[in-house]
């Protein structure tokens, strides 16, 4: 790849080598935060209401697991599922699936407590009216509390969403050919064009986090209006 193949050298950072080898690049990143999203607000969720519906130790305890991955840096969550699970597991874990984990984990523990606030603002007395309709706990909160928390959930979601991607430019500390990754492979291959390589990257952050805080508005003022 020499100096003047800009379409080459932009087609590389676009989608790595693939067809003819692994994806990579911005297509990979996307991948990357599309997983880690879907997976964290799962658990997100999940924890979330657990926190609201359990109390005493089991609330303690949660609350302790989900305080442990919040503290936690991504860099070293990731190094440190990359390593251990293969000892724990005794198979290779490919470095894809280490940073989809590792991002799900955190993001799933801030959303927890997010979801929780939510839950939580709520207030006691639609759960009390629900639970004197016949409902059970649980068909209080999925059917009653959850649809009011979203809008008071949501901005969470999204600055986590954004937070996601960003975080995934973290994955090149176990060689996932992620945007950043080839960027900077690419910059030590070509040396004379580090501002203009690094500018673009920081441009295609701004359009991924960009545009999807501007889908997350258009969707909310529509709610909204509805």
């Amino acid at each position: 790849m020499n100096t003047f193949d800009w379409l080459p050298t932009l087609r590389y950072l676009l989608v790595g080598s693939f067809p003819a080898g692994p994806l990579g690049g911005v297509a990979l990143t996307i991948v990357l935060s599309l997983l880690s999203t879907v997976l964290a607000a799962f658990i997100g969720l999940a924890g979330g209401v657990a926190l609201a519906m359990t109390r005493g130790m089991a609330q303690l305890a949660l609350t302790a697991v989900v305080a442990f991955f919040r503290a936690i840096p991504v860099l070293m969550l990731i190094f440190w599922t990359f390593f251990l699970m293969p000892v724990l597991l005794h198979v290779d874990v490919p470095g894809l699936a280490t940073v989809v984990c590792a991002l799900a984990l955190i993001g799933g523990s801030y959303l927890s407590h997010s979801v929780y606030a939510g839950i939580v603002s709520i207030g006691t007395e639609q759960r009390d009216a629900a639970l004197s309709l016949g409902l059970t706990r649980w068909q209080a909160h999925r059917e009653v509390i959850l649809p009011q928390a979203m809008r008071v959930m949501m901005p969470s979601f999204v600055n986590q969403c954004v937070s996601l991607i960003k975080d995934t430019s973290l994955a090149y500390i176990v060689g996932v050919p992620e945007f950043t990754f080839l960027a900077n492979q690419l910059n030590n291959r070509l040396m004379i064009y580090p501002a203009q390589i690094f500018l673009f990257v920081g441009f295609v952050y701004l359009l991924l986090c960009g545009g999807l805080q501007w889908i997350a508005h258009r969707l909310l003022g529509k709610g909204a209006r509805a």
